[in-house]
């Protein structure tokens, strides 16, 4: 698995050598996999258990969107819900802002649920007898706040997501889009640490759901919430995710920024899943130049004159500036110049997708 990620950020959620096999058999299974590498295939026909998580390791940082991704079967929703024990795995450990899930009572848990983590489901899950002030409320009635207090928290939470003026309606009367915000605001009502959000967007219209996940962009650069992010969708994960990991199998096989993983696929299968994402506003400078003394070694100076962008300005950027400019492109960052992009290094990487370096 190939991973990456800032040593100095604040780790939030440590997910150590997680599996998830289900049927009566998994402890069989699971030692007969360690001891004999059974693959998923073997360890159904042997055991009639099925692997849904397989020795998972990963890190979320504190006010990170890391979407979790990969095709139907793969193991990403089996996953997530390992978070808030709504599953719980057959080995491994998992701690959210120091607290060990695992070791959990049924009463802590319910507490912890309550009070760290939100949740966001794709069908809404929304009370139909309730109004949607009300929906979004509940963590805050269950969690016994008075009634004033709670409702004026919640009509504050449904002014973020705009939808202050529908408080006082039913599910029922509001559109897919605006059912899944009351849901979104739902899980932001009783500010947790970290959100958890299961292909959140999915079942809506395409128009739709680029519409909420602008907004969710806005709400994540306002309120700054921890987010895993589940999504099938690749387009959705590089658009909305800091970082990615993709499953394979009950497998994460890469984990990385999008750029990372388009310009550097793990393996055969992310090279594949990765083929039709357009590079161009996914790609940075800082992917593409030559390093500042290694193009001095072999070139004149850029001229004085020669255009200047910051390291993450995007491929398109570039491609668009070298149309206009003769010159090489410098490359700066917070310190001064770094690195200089020519079209020879554009046109290969747009053409042939490699490390131009």
């Amino acid at each position: 698995m190939t991973t990456s990620q800032d040593s100095s950020s604040e780790i939030v959620i440590e997910v150590s050598n997680v599996w998830k096999i289900f049927g009566g058999n998994a402890s069989e299974a699971l030692a007969a996999i360690r001891e004999k590498g059974l693959s998923k295939a073997e360890v159904l026909a042997q055991f009639n258990a099925v692997v849904g998580v397989a020795d998972v390791s990963l890190n979320v940082n504190r006010g990170e969107i890391f979407c979790v991704m990969g095709l139907s079967g793969s193991g990403k929703s089996t996953l997530v819900r390992h978070f808030n024990r709504l599953l719980e795995p057959t080995a491994g450990k998992i701690v959210i802002d120091g607290t060990d899930v695992m070791a959990l009572s049924p009463a802590s848990l319910r507490r912890f649920r309550n009070r760290n983590i939100g949740m966001v489901f794709q069908n809404f899950a929304l009370m139909p007898h309730r109004s949607v002030l009300d929906n979004v409320a509940m963590p805050l009635e269950i969690r016994r706040i008075n009634k004033n207090d709670r409702m004026r928290r919640a009509a504050a939470i449904l002014d973020i997501v705009e939808l202050g003026a529908w408080g006082s309606k039913f599910a029922h009367e509001l559109s897919g889009g605006m059912q899944q915000r009351v849901g979104l605001a739902r899980a932001l009502a009783a500010d947790p640490d970290v959100l958890l959000m299961d292909e959140p967007f999915s079942a809506l219209d395409p128009l739709i759901r680029r519409q909420l996940q602008d907004e969710f962009l806005r709400l994540s650069s306002i309120l700054k919430k921890t987010t895993v992010f589940i999504t099938h969708d690749l387009d959705e994960a590089v658009r909305i995710g800091d970082r990615i990991a993709i499953m394979r199998d009950g497998r994460v096989v890469q984990i990385g920024s999008a750029e990372d993983i388009v310009m550097n696929p793990a393996d055969d299968y992310v090279a594949d899943f990765v083929a039709g994402i357009s590079r161009l506003k996914v790609v940075r400078a800082h992917a593409v130049m030559q390093p500042l003394a290694e193009y001095l070694a072999a070139n004149a100076p850029p001229p004085a004159n020669a255009p200047r962008v910051d390291e993450n300005e995007t491929l398109s950027a570039l491609i668009r500036m070298a149309i206009d400019a003769d010159t090489p492109i410098l490359v700066e960052d917070g310190n001064g110049e770094i690195g200089v992009v020519t079209r020879e290094g554009l046109l290969r990487t747009v053409i042939e997708g490699a490390d131009v370096s």
